[in-house]
Protein backbone atom coordinates (compact mmCIF):
# COMPACT_ATOMS: atom_id res chain seq x y z
CA UNK A 1 0.00 0.00 0.00
CA UNK A 2 1.43 3.55 -0.76
CA UNK A 3 2.25 5.90 1.98
CA UNK A 4 -0.11 8.32 0.19
CA UNK A 5 -3.35 6.16 0.60
CA UNK A 6 -2.17 5.61 4.42
CA UNK A 7 -2.26 9.39 4.86
CA UNK A 8 -5.54 9.86 3.15
CA UNK A 9 -7.10 6.90 4.75
CA UNK A 10 -5.62 8.35 8.16
CA UNK A 11 -6.91 11.66 7.54
CA UNK A 12 -10.35 10.32 6.39
CA UNK A 13 -10.94 8.60 10.35
CA UNK A 14 -9.85 11.37 11.96
CA UNK A 15 -11.81 13.89 10.67
CA UNK A 16 -15.47 13.76 12.20
CA UNK A 17 -17.33 17.33 12.98
CA UNK A 18 -19.21 17.92 16.25
CA UNK A 19 -22.51 17.24 14.65
CA UNK A 20 -20.91 13.49 13.23
CA UNK A 21 -19.96 12.47 16.49
CA UNK A 22 -23.40 13.44 17.79
CA UNK A 23 -25.11 11.39 15.27
CA UNK A 24 -22.57 8.43 16.24
CA UNK A 25 -23.25 8.41 19.76
CA UNK A 26 -26.94 7.84 19.14
CA UNK A 27 -26.32 5.17 16.25
CA UNK A 28 -23.90 3.54 19.18
CA UNK A 29 -27.21 3.70 21.67
CA UNK A 30 -28.90 2.10 18.77
CA UNK A 31 -26.65 -0.61 17.94
CA UNK A 32 -26.46 -2.10 22.00
CA UNK A 33 -29.96 -2.12 21.51
CA UNK A 34 -29.95 -4.16 17.63
CA UNK A 35 -27.57 -6.62 18.76
CA UNK A 36 -29.31 -8.12 21.25
CA UNK A 37 -32.25 -8.36 18.14
CA UNK A 38 -30.21 -11.34 16.18
CA UNK A 39 -31.20 -14.42 16.59
CA UNK A 40 -28.65 -16.27 19.03
CA UNK A 41 -27.74 -19.37 16.66
CA UNK A 42 -28.11 -18.00 13.17
CA UNK A 43 -23.89 -17.93 12.62
CA UNK A 44 -23.42 -20.59 15.45
CA UNK A 45 -22.02 -23.25 12.82
CA UNK A 46 -19.39 -20.74 11.09
CA UNK A 47 -15.80 -22.41 10.72
CA UNK A 48 -14.03 -19.42 11.86
CA UNK A 49 -16.23 -18.19 14.99
CA UNK A 50 -19.00 -21.20 15.53
CA UNK A 51 -18.83 -21.83 19.04
CA UNK A 52 -21.20 -25.24 17.74
CA UNK A 53 -19.08 -26.14 14.86
CA UNK A 54 -16.38 -28.86 16.28
CA UNK A 55 -13.95 -27.63 13.41
CA UNK A 56 -14.11 -23.65 14.16
CA UNK A 57 -11.10 -21.55 15.05
CA UNK A 58 -13.19 -20.10 17.82
CA UNK A 59 -12.68 -16.66 17.38
CA UNK A 60 -14.31 -13.93 19.62
CA UNK A 61 -14.39 -10.52 18.07
CA UNK A 62 -14.58 -7.64 20.98
CA UNK A 63 -15.57 -4.15 20.43
CA UNK A 64 -12.47 -1.95 21.54
CA UNK A 65 -14.80 1.13 21.33
CA UNK A 66 -15.85 3.69 18.27
CA UNK A 67 -17.15 1.38 16.28
CA UNK A 68 -13.73 -1.09 16.09
CA UNK A 69 -13.86 -4.61 16.60
CA UNK A 70 -10.91 -6.60 17.10
CA UNK A 71 -9.34 -10.26 18.24
CA UNK A 72 -6.17 -12.54 18.19
CA UNK A 73 -5.25 -15.54 17.24
CA UNK A 74 -2.32 -17.70 17.43
CA UNK A 75 -1.72 -19.00 13.71
CA UNK A 76 -0.67 -22.90 13.01
CA UNK A 77 1.25 -24.52 10.08
CA UNK A 78 -2.54 -26.31 9.67
CA UNK A 79 -3.43 -22.84 7.90
CA UNK A 80 -0.28 -22.60 5.53
CA UNK A 81 -0.29 -22.30 2.01
CA UNK A 82 3.12 -22.27 0.94
CA UNK A 83 5.93 -23.77 3.35
CA UNK A 84 5.61 -21.75 6.60
CA UNK A 85 3.12 -18.83 5.05
CA UNK A 86 -0.57 -18.87 6.34
CA UNK A 87 -2.78 -19.59 3.01
CA UNK A 88 -4.06 -16.79 1.49
CA UNK A 89 -7.54 -17.87 1.38
CA UNK A 90 -7.53 -18.13 5.48
CA UNK A 91 -5.99 -14.42 5.32
CA UNK A 92 -9.32 -13.29 3.22
CA UNK A 93 -11.58 -15.55 5.64
CA UNK A 94 -10.36 -13.81 8.92
CA UNK A 95 -10.73 -10.39 7.61
CA UNK A 96 -14.64 -10.95 6.12
CA UNK A 97 -15.08 -12.98 9.40
CA UNK A 98 -13.84 -9.60 11.08
CA UNK A 99 -15.96 -7.44 8.82
CA UNK A 100 -19.21 -9.55 9.64
CA UNK A 101 -18.98 -9.37 13.06
CA UNK A 102 -18.29 -5.32 13.25
CA UNK A 103 -22.14 -5.69 11.64
CA UNK A 104 -22.89 -8.09 14.22
CA UNK A 105 -21.39 -5.64 16.81
CA UNK A 106 -24.19 -2.83 15.50
CA UNK A 107 -26.80 -5.23 15.46
CA UNK A 108 -26.45 -5.82 11.05
CA UNK A 109 -26.90 -9.24 9.86
CA UNK A 110 -25.41 -8.73 6.63
CA UNK A 111 -24.19 -10.72 3.56
CA UNK A 112 -20.61 -10.41 1.76
CA UNK A 113 -21.13 -9.05 -2.24
CA UNK A 114 -17.82 -7.84 -2.38
CA UNK A 115 -14.47 -8.79 -1.07
CA UNK A 116 -11.14 -6.85 -1.78
CA UNK A 117 -8.17 -8.33 -0.15
CA UNK A 118 -4.65 -6.85 -0.18
CA UNK A 119 -1.32 -8.76 0.75
CA UNK A 120 1.05 -6.34 1.98
CA UNK A 121 3.71 -8.41 3.24
CA UNK A 122 3.71 -12.70 3.64
CA UNK A 123 2.07 -13.92 7.32
CA UNK A 124 4.23 -16.28 8.83
CA UNK A 125 2.79 -19.00 10.43
CA UNK A 126 3.06 -20.04 14.09
CA UNK A 127 2.78 -16.20 15.23
CA UNK A 128 -0.38 -14.14 16.69
CA UNK A 129 -2.01 -11.42 14.66
CA UNK A 130 -4.78 -9.40 16.04
CA UNK A 131 -7.19 -8.67 13.60
CA UNK A 132 -9.97 -5.78 13.38
CA UNK A 133 -12.42 -3.70 11.38
CA UNK A 134 -14.93 -1.07 11.16
CA UNK A 135 -17.57 0.42 9.20
CA UNK A 136 -17.03 3.05 6.62
CA UNK A 137 -19.90 3.64 5.15
CA UNK A 138 -23.54 2.72 5.94
CA UNK A 139 -26.74 3.60 3.40
CA UNK A 140 -28.59 0.50 4.74
CA UNK A 141 -28.98 -1.65 3.50
CA UNK A 142 -25.90 -1.60 2.06
CA UNK A 143 -22.84 -1.44 4.25
CA UNK A 144 -18.75 -0.59 3.63
CA UNK A 145 -16.42 -2.20 6.08
CA UNK A 146 -12.53 -2.24 6.74
CA UNK A 147 -10.43 -4.68 8.19
CA UNK A 148 -7.16 -5.24 8.78
CA UNK A 149 -4.67 -8.49 9.65
CA UNK A 150 -1.63 -7.12 11.87
CA UNK A 151 1.55 -9.18 13.16
CA UNK A 152 3.36 -6.86 15.87
CA UNK A 153 0.84 -4.26 15.22
CA UNK A 154 2.47 -4.17 11.54
CA UNK A 155 -0.26 -4.48 9.03
CA UNK A 156 0.30 -7.36 6.92
CA UNK A 157 -3.06 -7.59 4.91
CA UNK A 158 -6.22 -6.05 4.66
CA UNK A 159 -9.51 -5.44 2.83
CA UNK A 160 -12.84 -3.65 2.15
CA UNK A 161 -15.98 -5.55 1.92
CA UNK A 162 -19.21 -4.25 0.78
CA UNK A 163 -22.21 -6.19 2.68
CA UNK A 164 -25.81 -6.09 1.83
CA UNK A 165 -28.53 -6.79 5.22
CA UNK A 166 -29.31 -10.25 5.32
CA UNK A 167 -33.14 -10.89 4.65
CA UNK A 168 -34.22 -14.92 5.55
CA UNK A 169 -36.28 -15.13 2.80
CA UNK A 170 -33.63 -14.07 -0.03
Amino acid sequence: MAVEELVRDAKKNLTVSAASAATLSRQRDTRKKAARNLPPDFHSQCLLCGDKNPLSLGLRFESSGEGVVETELLLHRRLQGYDGILHGGVISSLLDAAMTHCLFHAGIAAVTGDLRIRFVHPVPCEEKVAIRAWVLSAFPPLYSVRAELLVGGRIMAWGVGKFARWRENS
